[in-house]
């Protein structure tokens, strides 16, 4: 495969192509092996190119691992931004992703991998989970402040709080279903348990029209 971009329509699509195909092979070698462990060499080996055509692309290992991260985000953020725009509740979206999300393992894979690894200060993702976890905790429990105010939450739940529960009940669902990818037929419903961990928290619905 070349890794020459012209300048003519064809070799930018080409080019692009190929970025695609980087990142894919980059997204599953990352969740298999996490970060530390992988290699150019082996993402160059899957796309069927050459080393210096990786570095064509992307210059390092971590402009990798970033436009890889970018990618998830953008594709989780337009799905939720899609939903909302639909009419569905901040919290029912959450579920929606979920259920994305058992349709693609690599993804999940990816996430788990690079979070674990990413608590060390000197990893590359580090900053970037920060952000990402104060982002989503913020989002969040503004949406249950939200809730409260409406009497949708149940007494004594403090936003923040049940947040930050929520976001470890998704991670933790995440990882028990990526450990039970032998045993289909007893795997973890993580949709389900998103919503188990909502009733937990929430006033039911015939409750605050009342």
């Amino acid at each position: 495969m070349s890794t020459e971009v012209s300048g003519t329509p064809s070799g930018y699509a080409r080019g692009r192509a190929t970025r695609e195909e980087i990142l894919d092979a980059a997204m599953r070698l990352f969740g298999e092996v996490g970060y530390t462990s992988a290699s150019l060499r082996e993402v160059a080996s899957r796309v069927g190119i050459t080393h210096p055509g990786l570095l064509h692309h992307f210059k390092n290992k971590a402009a990798l691992l970033e436009a890889v991260l970018q990618r998830r985000d953008e594709v989780d953020e337009a799905a939720i931004r899609a939903d909302r725009e639909a009419g569905v509740d901040y919290f029912e979206a959450l579920v929606l992703l979920v259920e994305r999300n058992a349709r693609r393992p690599a993804i999940v894979e990816l996430f788990t991998t690079l979070s674990g690894e990413a608590t060390s200060p000197g990893h590359p993702a580090h900053a970037y989970f920060q952000d990402r976890y104060a982002r989503v905790v913020g989002t969040t429990a503004e949406m249950l402040e939200e809730r409260r105010r409406a009497g949708g939450l149940r007494a004594g739940v403090d936003p923040l709080t049940a947040a930050r529960l929520l976001v470890a009940v998704m991670d933790g669902l995440q990882v028990q279903w990526l450990l039970e990818a032998d045993a289909p037929g007893t795997r973890v419903d993580m949709a389900a348990g998103l919503r188990a961990a909502y009733a937990a928290l929430f006033v039911p619905a015939d409750d605050t029209a009342r």
